[in-house]
């Protein structure tokens, strides 16, 4: 199975736009298939590893509270009991926002604070430390080394996003459109805002492909009437607004993030009451068609008592 930033990647999807650029650290990374291994990713950091049976599990994660348990989710995934397996990792993708530069002077500018990644990075690598599992960190390209300057001065990363190759292990930079980004993008993307006020998935990872059915199944998520409101408030702002309200990184942005946020502020709008979409409270579900494509499957509602 291959996860990019939470959605399910096929080897074989006519999306080829993998931009290579020229960095000390290569684009093409070759994983070695005689060990376990885990894969985590996120937007701020990637880390990846592989199992023995050409396993790969790939996590997004933008905030250190997530990471403890979310690492335990992946490993129930890969590891047995004894917990004996070295699992090879890559973590990839985080970058310094705010990084430091040196000016006429040779004086070091400080770190503003609003530079999310380190501390994610750094929970990460306490909590390999801390685990009872072997871990064998491959790559460690984050922070300063997937960090480029803008032409307007502006921190971007260097590696936002990869595809990761199963039959062979190898890794390629890559970058996908919103006909790679899978079904019910709206709903998925509505669950990871919503997550942070639903008990029930407050700190874990949200899991949506079901590698034994070739399925996707998204799981119930509540949303109040506070996040329809902000939603309605937020698709009032002007763009530039929007760009810097909405994200921690607004100059690392896709071209389409804002036209991304007000499609899923018209959704919430449109279907205020989650139950709307979660018939019964049960998941959504879909299925592969013959084509290639997904159709949602209609599941039969409970008879009435």
């Amino acid at each position: 199975m291959i996860i990019v930033g939470g959605v399910p990647f096929e080897s074989n999807s006519t999306d080829q736009q993998f931009p290579r650029r020229s960095f000390r650290f290569p684009t093409h990374i070759q994983m070695k298939w005689k060990r376990r291994g885990m894969f985590m990713c996120s937007k701020e950091n990637m880390l990846q590893s592989t199992l023995r049976l050409w396993m790969t599990s790939v996590a997004h994660m933008d905030y250190p509270a997530i990471v403890d348990h979310g690492l335990s989710q992946m490993l129930e995934k890969l590891v047995d009991c004894k917990h004996e397996s070295e699992m090879d990792v890559h973590l990839i993708g985080g970058f310094e926002e705010c990084p430091n530069k040196h000016d006429e002077h040779t004086q070091l500018r400080s770190k503003a604070p609003n530079d999310h990644s380190f501390p994610l990075c750094a929970k990460i690598i306490e909590a390999f430390v801390r685990s009872t599992v072997k871990f064998h960190i491959h790559t460690l390209f984050v922070l300063r080394h997937n960090t480029k300057i803008g032409t307007v001065g502006n921190a971007l990363p260097i590696f936002s996003g990869f595809l990761v190759q199963t039959r062979t292990g190898s890794i390629v930079s890559a970058t996908f459109d919103q006909t790679t980004r899978c079904p019910d993008e709206l709903v998925r993307r509505i669950r990871v805002s919503a997550s942070f006020s639903d008990s029930q998935w407050r700190n874990k990872l949200l899991e949506t492909y079901d590698t034994q059915t070739d399925q996707f199944i998204i799981a119930p998520c509540y949303w109040s009437i506070r996040l329809v409101h902000m939603a309605s408030y937020l698709q009032q702002l002007p763009d530039e607004e929007i760009l810097h309200t909405c994200s921690t990184s607004p100059y690392a942005e896709a071209p389409d993030f804002i036209d991304n946020q007000k499609r899923m502020w018209n959704y919430l709008i449109q279907y205020p009451n989650w139950k709307e979409s979660f018939k019964l409270g049960k998941p959504r579900i879909f299925a592969r068609t013959v084509s290639g494509g997904w159709m949602m499957v209609e599941q039969a509602h409970e008879a009435a008592s």
